[in-house]
C-alpha cells in the first residue's frame, strides 16, 4: 500500500510539472501573439493611411503601394527631396490618442475588469481597419488611424498590467511579439499590395489580427484559478501559488493603491522611465524628421527604396533586441539613451553638412538604433517587474507604458520645425 502511494504521489509531481511547463510555453506564446496584434494595426496604419489618401486626392493613382510616403520635391528651391508635410503628420495621429489614454487610463483602468479592456482593444481595432479601408475623406482616414492608436495604448497599458499576474518570463514574449509586429506589418503590407490587392482589400484581409488577438487572450493564457475576468480586481479572493509558476499575492487582492502610493510608484519608477524615454525621443526623431531628408542621388537606390530600406532595417534590429532578454539584460539605461542620443546627433548633422557618400553607413546606424530602442524597452520593464512589489507592481508596469508613448509624441511635434528648416534651405 504505501509503494502504491508513493507512486501515485510521483505521478502526480510528474504531471504537475508537465503541467506547469505547458502553461509557461502557453503564456509565452500567448503574450507573444497579443504583443504582434497589439502593435500590428499601429505599424500598418503609418503606410496605409497615407496610401489611401493618396488614392482620394488622385484619381488615375495606379503606381504600388509603397510601405513609406511618397517623397518628392515639388520645387528645386531646396537642396533637399522634400514631402511638402513631414512624415511626422501620421505619426501624431497615431500616438496623441493612446498618450492620453496610457496618462489618464492608468489612474482608473483597475476598475475595468481585463475582459472588457480586450474586447474594447479588438474593437476599436476592427473600427481602424473599416473606417481606414472604406474611407472616402481625409478626416474619416484620421478617425480610422486615432481608432487604431486608441486599441494600441490601451493594448499595451492593459498586457504590461497583465504580466503581473504571471511568470515574469513572459515579457520575453510579449516584448519580441511586438518587435515582430513591425516586420510583420511592413512585410505583409508590402508583400499583399506589390501582389495587386488593393489598400482596401488588403486592410480588410488583416480583420484577422484583432480575431487572432481575441483567441490569445481567451484560449491560449493559462489564467489563475480565480482570475477576476469579468469583475473589478479588488473583488477577487487570495489565490495560492501554483506549479504553472503564475505570480498571485493576497496583498494584490486587498484593494486598489491609495493617491500616496500611487505617487510613490510613479516616483520610483521614474529612474526607469526617463531613459525610456529619451532613447524613444531620439529615436523617433531621427526616424520621422531626419530618414526622408537623408536622400543620396547618386545611389543605386530610388528615394522611396531608400527609405524603405531605413525602415525595414529598423524593425529588423527592434525584433532582435526585443527577443534577446534571455540572452541579454542591461541595467544601466541611461548608458542605451546616451548612445541613442548620440545617433540623433550624428545624422542630425549628416542632414545638415552632407558629408556621407551613400546611404550604406546609414543602413548599419539605422539598424543599430532599432537594437538600442527595442533593448532598452524589453529591459525597462523588465526591472520594474523585478524591483517593483506584488501589490504595485500591476500599476507599475501601466504607468511605465508612458515613457516611450511621451517621448514618440515630442519626437513627433519637434520633426515639425527641423523638416520645415532644412526644406527651406
Amino acid at each position: 500500500m504505501d509503494q502504491a502511494d508513493s507512486l501515485n504521489a510521483d505521478r502526480a509531481i510528474q504531471h504537475n510539472h508537465v503541467e506547469g511547463r505547458s502553461s509557461k510555453i502557453r503564456n509565452w506564446s500567448g503574450f507573444w501573439l497579443l504583443g504582434l496584434c497589439n502593435n500590428f494595426a499601429y505599424v500598418v496604419m503609418l503606410s496605409a493611411a497615407h496610401d489611401i489618401l493618396t488614392k482620394q486626392q488622385s484619381d488615375n493613382s495606379t503606381s504600388l503601394v509603397r510601405i513609406q510616403p511618397i517623397l518628392r520635391n515639388s520645387s528645386n528651391s531646396t537642396r533637399y527631396d522634400c514631402n511638402p508635410v513631414s512624415t511626422a503628420v501620421v505619426l501624431l495621429a497615431d500616438i496623441l490618442p493612446s498618450l492620453a489614454i496610457k496618462l489618464s487610463a492608468t489612474f482608473y483602468i483597475h476598475h475595468v475588469p481585463y475582459g472588457f479592456r480586450v474586447l474594447f482593444c479588438v474593437g476599436a481595432t476592427v473600427a481602424s481597419f473599416l473606417l481606414v479601408s472604406f474611407s472616402t475623406t481625409m478626416s474619416m482616414s484620421i478617425l480610422g488611424v486615432v481608432f487604431a492608436s486608441m486599441g494600441s495604448g490601451l493594448g499595451e497599458l492593459s498586457f504590461l498590467s497583465l504580466t503581473a499576474f504571471f511568470s515574469r518570463d513572459v515579457l520575453e514574449g510579449w516584448g519580441s511579439g511586438t518587435g515582430g509586429a513591425g516586420v510583420a506589418g511592413a512585410f505583409l503590407y508590402s508583400a499583399l499590395t506589390q501582389a495587386g490587392l488593393s489598400p482596401r482589400v488588403t486592410l480588410l484581409t488583416m480583420l484577422v489580427v484583432p480575431v487572432a488577438m481575441l483567441l490569445s487572450y481567451f484560449f491560449l493564457l493559462a489564467f489563475p484559478p480565480m482570475f477576476p475576468q469579468w469583475r473589478r480586481l479588488r473583488e477577487a479572493e487570495p489565490r495560492p501559488a501554483s506549479l504553472s509558476s503564475l505570480i498571485t499575492s493576497e496583498d494584490r487582492a486587498s484593494g486598489p493603491l491609495s493617491c500616496s502610493e500611487k505617487l510613490h510608484v510613479i516616483k520610483m519608477i521614474l529612474k526607469f522611465v526617463f531613459p525610456l524615454g529619451t532613447v524613444y525621443y531620439a529615436e523617433y526623431f531621427i526616424n520621422q524628421g531626419l530618414l526622408e531628408l537623408l536622400y543620396f542621388p547618386k545611389s543605386t537606390l530610388s528615394h522611396g527604396e531608400q527609405y524603405r530600406w531605413y525602415q525595414t532595417l529598423y524593425q529588423v534590429g527592434v525584433l532582435v533586441s526585443r527577443s534577446s532578454l534571455r540572452c541579454v539584460k542591461i541595467r544601466t539605461l541611461w548608458v542605451l539613451a546616451l548612445l541613442q542620443c548620440v545617433n540623433a546627433v550624428f545624422l542630425l548633422s549628416a542632414v545638415y553638412f552632407q558629408f556621407l557618400p551613400g546611404p550604406w553607413l546609414v543602413f548599419v546606424i539605422v539598424l543599430y538604433e532599432g537594437l538600442l530602442g527595442g533593448a532598452a524597452y524589453v529591459n525597462t520593464f523588465y526591472y520594474i517587474s523585478k524591483e517593483s512589489g506584488d501589490r504595485e507592481r500591476e500599476f507599475a508596469m501601466a504607468a511605465a507604458s508612458v515613457g516611450d508613448t511621451l517621448g514618440i509624441a515630442l519626437a513627433a511635434i519637434t520633426a515639425f520645425p527641423a523638416h520645415s528648416y532644412f526644406c527651406s534651405l
